[in-house]
């Protein structure tokens, strides 16, 4: 797999008893409009923004989704939309980049312990729809790509990133054999992103 080659292949997707992984499209946009917006407040907190606002529309989420559609099929980043096996739902989103990516070089890496920022072959957030997070379908997402990543990605040292004002998630990684090796500060937001691996 590779970031920047274009013409290198990419896993198509992911499929389990409880959720699908495919690459994210514009004709995406109304459940993924549907799945956001039930989410916004822990969106709000892992993006540490005011994204999604109260007001954003379907058509301002398929602006975005046109956006992280090109990024993907350039190979600038991957993101796969999480859908139930009917593919009728949106149950969340997984999104991978490069070290390289323009907002991660602005942003203040910190080693915790000897770890290697250059050593990281891929770049992972993830997000769960609100009513899937009582389920636990957040945790068995999250090893349903442990093992993707090492099996079909071939990843070295893939690492999940959280907001440690986002607890849920940051509760969820600390409760792995997952372990903090990097704090991250992007200049503009407020909050220390939390990078596990």
């Amino acid at each position: 797999m590779s970031f920047v080659d274009p013409e290198a292949p990419v896993p198509s997707g992911l499929r389990t008893s409880e959720f699908v992984l495919r690459p994210i499209t514009a004709d995406d946009a109304e459940r993924d409009h549907a799945a956001v917006m039930e989410t916004r407040d822990d969106l709000r907190l892992w993006e540490q923004s005011t994204w999604p606002a109260d007001d954003f529309t379907v058509d301002d989420n398929r602006g975005d989704l046109i956006d992280l559609a090109q990024r993907h099929e350039a190979h600038r980043a991957f993101t796969y939309a999480v859908l139930d096996p009917a593919g009728d739902q949106s149950l969340g989103c997984v999104y991978l980049f490069p070290t390289t990516a323009a907002f991660l070089a602005r942003s203040a890496v910190t080693s915790v312990g000897d770890a290697d920022w250059a050593a990281v072959d891929a770049v992972t957030y993830f997000w769960v729809r609100g009513s899937r997070i009582g389920t636990g379908m957040d945790a068995r997402l999250l090893a349903a790509l442990r093992t993707w990543f090492a099996e079909e990605w071939r990843f070295q040292r893939p690492v999940f990133v959280t907001n440690e004002q986002f607890s849920q998630q940051a509760a969820l990684l600390d409760g792995t054999d997952l372990r903090l090796q990097f704090e991250l500060r992007e200049p503009d937001k407020p909050g220390t992103y939390l990078v596990y691996g």
